[in-house]
């Protein structure tokens, strides 16, 4: 696509702001790195500097942290066990994100953390790994990376594509850029209607843009799932009335000790497992429950709930699934403050009702679909969350309803895996039968 004056001069303006705005990412790389030591390290990775040769890769597939890799993690594995031999890097930006590829996949594929939108780290980017074709996760519109791919003739797909009504109005100053930035992807592969619709209003073509289904619907649920929950259920004090509560921000942990609280005055031996969101939090949630006067336990030092725990803190990674499954409800994080919640269909897809607060701006879609099929209860507030929570707990009828609606719901969903990988296959090598 040839580029406009107008496009250069955009491009331009926004490149030019970025390097001025370059001591800024030195900066927060330091300032999270006092919170979590990962963020010190690989900083030549950052700004496209690599010490061994790489390309060229077969498939570059980039996601943002933890969700939009395990959204991936479908893709990814079903790339891999079609094509063998198959040379894939995946790009992140947290090291959480790392962490989980290196879990998932291991040696199977490359993994770096992906440039800063800078022109020369992105083209350094390019030039190293030469990926045949450029998958981005979600809502990754970065312009230099759109724009570097559509130079270099590499075709890009937006793969589970979601744009909120708020995310659109926070891409209102850059939209003249973003817009020709989005001309320049081959595909988005959009969630839902909605997010088709606002990808079109904030410029790409109609033609450009499809509804293929969420990813998130295709979910896996580990083979090993029944295994870990029957170790656990062997535990003494596992058989218990528990909650979880998944995915937690800082600012929400005050809300679960007193949700836990209320609840015990109800129910005296409730256990409560707690997945904080950031593994920055993990040591000081442990801490905030012991100051609380609870009896706290965790993952990594007992392992498992003991028989006198109040609290069992899950300061481990890759593991929320299957500790869903051996709860009686869930508290799904990110949702009781504007955080846009978190991914609502983990608990559904291993049986286990959920609440969750009322900022979903996320998961508006599987929200509205989950509370439509009887499947989910949202509250207003953390009070309205506990009502939610104790109700659950007190019905064992409903927990199950709401359990088989969830199930329901999420295998109903499937399909948008063979969508995209049907969409992205012409640009492939010839797939093993």
């Amino acid at each position: 696509m040839p580029k406009t004056l107008t496009e250069r001069l955009l491009r331009g303006l926004y490149s030019a702001t970025l390097y001025l705005l370059t001591p800024v990412t030195v900066y927060h790389l330091i300032w999270r790195g006092f919170r979590f030591t990962e963020y010190f390290q690989r900083w030549d990775e950052r700004y496209g500097r690599y010490d061994t040769p790489a390309g060229p890769v077969d498939v570059w597939l980039h996601a943002v942290s933890v969700g939009e890799v395990n959204a991936a993690a479908p893709v990814v594995n079903a790339l891999l066990r079609q094509h063998p031999g198959l040379r894939m890097v995946v790009t992140t930006i947290t090291p959480t994100g790392s962490e989980r590829v290196r879990t998932l996949w291991g040696d199977q594929l490359m993994h770096v953390y992906a440039p800063y939108d800078l022109p020369g780290a992105v083209g350094r980017f390019l030039q190293h790994y030469q990926p045949r074709v450029a998958l981005v996760m979600e809502t990754e519109l970065w312009p230099n990376l759109l724009f570097g791919c559509s130079d270099r003739g590499i075709p890009l797909y937006i793969l589970n594509a979601r744009l909120s009504a708020r995310s659109l109005r926070g891409y209102s100053v850059l939209r003249p850029l973003i817009a020709r930035a989005l001309r320049s992807v081959k595909q988005v592969a959009a969630q839902s209607d909605e997010d088709a619709a606002r990808f079109v209003q904030l410029g790409a073509e109609p033609a450009q843009v499809r509804d293929i289904g969420n990813l998130k619907f295709d979910i896996p649920v580990p083979d090993s799932l029944p295994g870990f929950v029957a170790e656990y259920r062997q535990r003494p004090g596992t058989s218990r009335l528990t909650w979880i509560a998944a995915s937690t921000h800082e600012d929400e942990e005050a809300a679960v000790l007193q949700i836990h609280r209320r609840l015990r005055a109800r129910w005296p031996d409730l256990l409560l497992l707690w997945a904080p969101r950031h593994p920055e939090r993990f040591a000081r949630v442990a801490d905030v429950a012991r100051e609380a006067g609870w009896r706290v336990a965790t993952r990594r030092v007992e392992r498992w709930p003991t028989p006198d725990c109040d609290v069992f803190v899950i300061d481990t990674l890759g593991e929320l699934m299957a500790f869903y499954a051996c709860a009686d409800v869930a508290f799904v994080g990110g949702s009781l403050q504007p955080i846009g919640g978190h991914n609502l269909l983990e608990p559904a897809a291993v049986g286990t009702p959920a609440v969750t607060g009322p900022h979903l701006h996320n998961f508006t879609e599987i929200a509205r679909r989950l509370k439509e099929a009887d499947a989910l209860e949202i509250g207003a507030d953390a009070t309205a969350v506990g009502n939610a929570l104790e109700a659950l707990l007190d019905d064992d009828a409903r927990r199950l309803r709401v359990a088989v609606n969830g199930r329901s719901l999420v295998e109903h969903g499937r399909g948008a895996l063979g969508r995209t990988l049907d969409m992205i296959a012409p640009e492939l090598p010839a797939a093993s039968p």
